[in-house]
């Protein structure tokens, strides 16, 4: 029986999205009833070595849009990076989520065999496609999810585990 790649993806894509916007959301308000400027949650960094909220977003982005694509062979939507509120940042969830839901199944399902290379400006990493999904995107997607809900509880907004859980 082939490994239901889509099952692996597409829905666990679509619950981190919705509880990723759900905290966005809860984070924006919780700036507002505080007085506090947007600016000083999109720009947070955990540390100055790491990324802003807004990078961390555009990342977790990046890992299911890219997986997806890779993984069934179809061309992923461009997106400039240019997000810089949390419109934009509700705006991108909402660009990625679009283009999973019209991911066939049948793009995915069975290409746990499927050779996937991952360039990046320094070099280029090759992965059959189950392990590219269990050991690269997977791990990649919830990293940068984490550090943006690190990145709000840091700065002092209300979201607990159960907002990063999506309420289960």
């Amino acid at each position: 029986m082939a490994t239901e790649l889509y099952d692996l993806t597409v829905p666990v894509f679509l619950r981190g999205f919705k509880a990723l916007a759900a905290f966005l959301d809860k984070a924006r308000a919780w700036a507002d009833e505080q007085g506090i400027a947007h600016d000083e949650l999109l720009t947070a960094r955990l540390h100055e070595d790491m990324a802003p909220l807004t990078s961390q977003i555009q990342r977790v982005s990046d890992s299911a849009k890219f997986a997806v694509a890779r993984l069934g062979g179809i061309e992923a939507p461009a997106m400039a990076d240019t997000e810089a509120s949390f419109d934009d940042l509700q705006a991108r969830i909402a660009a990625t989520v679009e283009f999973l839901n019209s991911v066939p199944r049948e793009a995915i399902d069975g290409r746990e065999d499927a050779d996937v290379e991952v360039k990046t400006p320094n070099r280029s990493f090759h992965f059959k496609g189950l392990p590219y999904l269990t050991g690269f995107v997977l791990p990649n997607f919830y990293f940068h999810m984490t550090a943006a809900y690190a990145i709000l509880r840091h700065k002092g907004a209300p979201v607990g585990k159960m907002d990063y859980l999506g309420g289960i």
